[in-house]
């Protein structure tokens, strides 16, 4: 997976995220980063690139376990942040689903959607570690 250029800057994007969650989060950010970053390298050992057609079942089971989490974190926090990363990861469930009843999307729509649902969960946790700090701060 880390054979392209766009795929090195998404793992390192993803990287920076979940260490600003970890130094600047509270409880629910590092849970969700830490869930990132135990995504990524689950995705990274379960993708196949050989296959083309088809679900991945390893990366459809790393997804849904992800939505699971970020649901657990929804309902347990008073953040709105899981709410939208854990509508994005819906999203991405969904668009395996779709693959799973052979709906036949385009390839790169699959991609398409993937990714940029993964970069809008990103986006959701790094503005909830934003939050999270600036409320720190003043409190003081």
């Amino acid at each position: 997976m880390l054979d392209t250029i766009h795929s090195q800057i998404g793992v390192g994007v993803t990287l920076a995220v979940v260490g600003f969650a970890f130094l600047k989060g509270d409880e629910p950010e590092r849970v969700g980063g830490g869930a990132c970053a135990l995504g990524l390298l689950a995705s990274l050992l379960l993708q196949d690139d050989s296959r083309l057609t088809g679900p991945q079942w390893g990366l459809m089971a790393v997804d849904v376990v992800m939505l699971v989490v970020y649901a657990a974190v929804a309902w347990k926090s008073r953040r709105s942040w899981p709410v939208w990363a854990g509508a994005l990861q819906a999203l991405i469930v969904m668009t395996h689903v779709a693959s799973l009843v052979d709906i036949r999307p385009p390839l790169a729509a699959f991609y398409v959607v993937l990714n940029a649902a993964s970069y809008g969960i990103l986006l959701a946790l790094a503005v909830g570690v934003i939050g999270a700090w600036n409320e720190r701060r003043v409190l003081g």
